[in-house]
């Protein structure tokens, strides 16, 4: 071999156009700009940098995450937040002040729910008609309905929501997982997201972006369609003993480099990533494929339905990943699909017709796999609806406009209580009165059911200590713990 002042790795990838034998690969070169500062301490006081499994700060009651993100925001007061008060002034005007995001459709007409509220399940929590198959697993759910972020902007609320601050560029809480945990598999990307047929959200890469954190930690996306990762296998005439030759030459390449200059931790994060694409082909093929599940699994998810397939194969997936050791699953909408200004009476039910029994059926699913204990799973978006008219052009164009001050979101399994409602928004659904759930709040719980300590959980980011909550006065909320 020639020394290495002669054949440098840059040297050897100018002069080789064979390529690295998988788009994964070539995929975390491409990243290497967004790789921060090397000061990185993990949670037990070691500095390591790679997805190997890391020790919590306590004894964890989860391992794994799925979140159901729903963008746009879902109308707590006709899903999850009954309000006779609603119902008793339908068409008259609101008696309080309201903060409008969209002053040109703006209407001061109180709009009560069109859809009917029962209790349900032996816990009595009152659910919307919309939401049949919820319903029927409600003593599994923590109903949270006093949620607020205070911003009633798309982008500022899904900041809030996904990374603790209101600011882009941050870290979301994949990211955060998978830094001070690691991954329980070697074979997968430990924080993994399903896009939808539609597209990606409003806001895209935001959602599961590793902002200042090691390229390492970012969310891998995973497309709804064949192929699900785009060019995962090398060329032919690399497949096999070719592509384990070239992979081992880059790895000798990256560990002499990094014997000259030790301390290089995102140099250490590359070998990693290159290390974890090759067995990619295999593992994530298999993961992603879900033809040999039973028929009663697909139906139960409802994959035999046009308006559930999708969410559903893609809810399946989710919970093969788990089942795996992936440790964060992200399932998306496409654009902002439950930001309902207009169209609310028809539009509401076919996005709960799309995702409801999935959802049920996820937790079901977990439950009889013995997962629902160690795996939480969480369903809401970036923030609610307003109590009052949007759109007043006629009943097939009301909506509803944006509300952060108070909304709902669920969450089930990994130490979460079952059977439970908290906080209270007052009696419009407009403003969190009791409990309150703050953003920092929920990620200050959630990762304390991790195992990890909030005020602990630090990436040293420009001489100061950077965390999820990041000098918020957040507080673990005991009150939705099992």
């Amino acid at each position: 071999m020639l020394p290495n002042h002669l054949c440098s790795r840059r040297h050897f990838l100018h002069a080789n156009g064979f390529g690295l034998g998988s788009l994964a690969l070539a995929w975390l070169l491409k990243q290497d700009n967004l790789l921060a500062s090397p000061v990185k301490p993990n949670v037990d006081g070691t500095i390591r940098y790679d997805l190997l499994p890391k020790k919590p700060n306590f004894q964890p009651k989860a391992k794994a995450m799925i979140s159901l993100f729903m963008m746009g925001g879902p109308s707590q007061m006709d899903l999850f937040d009954p309000k006779p008060m609603l119902t008793k002034y339908d068409g008259q005007k609101f008696p309080g002040e309201i903060k409008y995001d969209n002053l040109a459709q703006a209407s001061a007409k109180v709009l009560g729910s069109p859809w009917k509220f029962a209790p349900r399940g032996q816990c009595g929590m009152e659910l919307s008609e919309l939401l049949p198959y919820l319903s029927e697993v409600v003593d599994d759910i923590t109903l949270i309905r006093s949620m607020q972020s205070g911003v009633s902007n798309h982008q500022q609320g899904l900041f809030a929501i996904n990374n603790g601050r209101i600011s882009g560029g941050r870290p979301t809480v994949g990211s955060w997982l998978t830094y001070g945990l690691g991954s329980e598999t070697q074979e997968l990307p430990a924080y993994m997201v399903l896009a939808h047929p539609g597209g990606l959200p409003t806001f895209q890469g935001e959602h599961y972006t590793n902002g200042w954190l090691p390229a390492l930690y970012q969310g891998t996306l995973i497309r709804p369609t064949e192929p699900h990762i785009l060019n995962l296998d090398p060329p032919a005439e690399f497949a096999g003993k070719p592509q384990d030759r070239q992979l081992a030459l880059l790895k000798s390449f990256n560990e002499a480099h990094l014997t000259e200059h030790p301390g290089e931790l995102d140099l250490q994060a590359r070998i990693s990533s290159y290390e974890l694409a090759a067995k990619m082909q295999t593992a994530a093929k298999e993961a992603l494929d879900i033809t040999n599940e039973p028929e009663h699994i697909k139906k139960l998810y409802g994959v035999d339905k046009p308006e559930t397939k999708d969410y559903a194969t893609r809810c399946i997936i989710a919970r093969r990943l788990v089942e795996r050791g992936v440790r964060y699953v992200q399932v998306l909408n496409s654009g902002q699909s439950w930001d309902q200004h207009s169209a609310l009476i028809s539009a509401l039910p076919k996005n709960c017709a799309a995702v409801d029994q999935p959802s049920a059926a996820l937790i079901q699913d977990l439950k009889q796999r013995g997962l629902l204990d160690s795996t939480v799973v969480q369903w809401g978006g970036e923030m609610g609806r307003l109590p009052v008219l949007q759109n007043d052009a006629g009943r097939a164009k009301w909506g509803r406009d944006h509300n952060t001050f108070g909304f709902s979101h669920w969450v089930a399994g990994g130490g979460f209580k079952g059977g439970y409602v908290h906080g209270e928004t007052d009696e419009w659904s407009h403003h969190a009165v009791k409990d309150i759930v703050h953003h920092y709040d929920f990620h200050a719980t959630l990762l304390h059911n991790f195992g990890l300590d909030h005020t602990k959980l630090v990436y040293k980011r420009n001489g100061t200590n950077a965390s999820l909550v990041d000098g918020q006065d957040a507080r673990i909320v005991n009150e939705l713990l099992a």
